[in-house]
């Protein structure tokens, strides 16, 4: 397919009970790219994934996954997207490959013993075959659940928190196969909370009730952001967090080991604090994703 973008929508909206779940949501997602989606839970992440692989139809808006419309051809969509749910929804109760059977026959997969073969090798999944799926670890059932969403050789990952409870060594070999996928022209759409996740993708957005509140590269949020960050050194650090946050309530304080960091959204709300507190050993530092996103949450309160 010659499509620029692997996903190209706009202003999609969904509600559930005449509750807002996503409002007004635009995405462009382009061709072999990794797009980290965060946010907090029941931000609407899910929702929207759903709405692009054709599981549910939004109840406005428009646009195209893979070159298809998503409200007409859903059919067609979910044949060239795979899918990995925050939940493992394989068969607990049938082996590692008899799912990947099952799902490739689905599929109608000519040679599907080739190709779960095939999988298998690829995921290192040959020792777990017999084994059945409710019985592995939460690292290898995100292996298998990665290899059903691939056995018919799809376009575009949608990948929902696929890492959760999965242990740092699984996490960091799971990031290095879905970057080898973007190599061969595969597209990925992965909502996560672990920053250091967020900043394996090439661009990043962020929802906070339905809401998309920012979007870009790292670079770009954090520019787009405008928060200011110091980190102070010294002794009672824990005391200190308890004087700030006594003095303002614009500052956001975090203890990060041996320095305390304080941001805000310019220098003017810091300065008092580091005069007033200048016993400490102040610096001014790179500010996080995380520290950013924090204030988007506070600030939507």
């Amino acid at each position: 397919m010659a499509e620029e973008y692997a996903i190209n929508v706009k202003n999609l909206n969904k509600s559930f009970n005449g509750k807002p779940a996503v409002v007004n949501v635009s995405l462009r997602v382009a061709q072999g790219e990794i797009f980290g989606f965060l946010g907090p839970n029941g931000s609407g992440k899910t929702t929207t994934i759903r709405m692009l692989c054709g599981l549910i139809v939004p109840d406005q808006g428009e646009g195209q996954c893979l070159g298809y419309d998503i409200r007409r051809e859903t059919a067609e969509i979910k044949q060239w997207v795979g899918y990995v749910p925050q939940a493992f929804s394989l068969y607990q109760d049938l082996t590692v490959k008899e799912n990947l059977e099952f799902i490739a026959r689905a599929y109608l997969q000519r040679n599907y013993k080739k190709k779960v073969e095939h999988m298998m090798s690829e995921l290192e999944l040959h020792p777990y075959k017999n084994i059945l799926s409710g019985k592995l670890s939460g690292g290898w059932k995100q292996r298998l659940s990665l290899a059903a969403a691939l056995i018919h050789d799809p376009k575009l990952l949608l990948l929902d928190e696929p890492t959760a409870g999965v242990d740092p060594k699984a996490r960091r070999e799971f990031w290095n196969y879905i970057s080898y996928l973007t190599t061969k022209g595969i597209s990925a759409l992965v909502s996560t909370h672990y920053m250091d996740e967020a900043e394996r993708c090439h661009r990043l957005a962020y929802i906070i009730q339905g809401h998309l509140v920012i979007e870009g590269t790292i670079q770009d949020i954090i520019q787009k952001a405008g928060i200011v960050t110091w980190s102070a050194s010294g002794k009672d650090l824990t005391k200190l967090v308890e004087k700030i946050e006594k003095q303002s309530n614009k500052v956001l304080t975090v203890v990060w080991g041996n320095e305390l960091r304080i941001s805000a959204s310019s220098d003017t709300l810091l300065q008092p604090i580091i005069e007033k507190f200048s016993q400490f050993h102040w610096q001014r530092v790179d500010t996080s994703l995380e520290e950013i996103f924090i204030h988007l949450v506070e600030k939507q309160k």
